[in-house]
């Protein structure tokens, strides 16, 4: 049975035959209520999608700032203080210029620092291999 076979199968009063069939209006109809769905969907993810400053922008936004709180601000953009910044942080070194913190904070570090194996806990099952002498 075809489709017209079975829009002649209805009762006369359930489907009129104009509304089986996709007319222009409706084509522009339904493609602008895609774009209002689109631009919805569009403004609702902007906030997960923001572009963020990136470290070293905001790192340079702390430079007016005494250098006790820029420390501590560099420490909060960074989510931790850079180790050649502890000492003066902590009030045991002297403290950096303001140079030395920007380098110091925008130094790259590894993302997985690299473990050092020692010798003396390596058996012979090891896969690196027998412990040396």
């Amino acid at each position: 049975m075809t489709q017209a076979e079975l829009i002649e199968a209805l009762p006369a009063g359930r489907l009129p035959p104009e509304l089986t069939t996709l007319h222009p209006a409706d084509l522009l109809a339904l493609f602008g209520l895609g774009l209002i769905v689109a631009a919805l969907v569009s403004l609702s993810s902007m906030p997960f999608v923001k572009r963020r400053l990136s470290r070293k922008s905001l790192i340079r936004a702390t430079l007016n700032l005494p250098p006790e709180e820029r420390l501590l601000a560099i420490a909060r953009v960074l989510g931790h203080l850079p180790d050649d910044l502890r000492p003066a942080a902590y009030g045991i070194g002297p403290m950096p210029t303001g140079e030395e913190m920007e380098q110091a904070a925008l130094r790259k570090r590894p993302l997985i620092p690299l473990a050092r194996i020692s010798r003396t806990f390596r058996t012979d099952n090891d896969p690196l291999g027998p412990a040396s002498p």
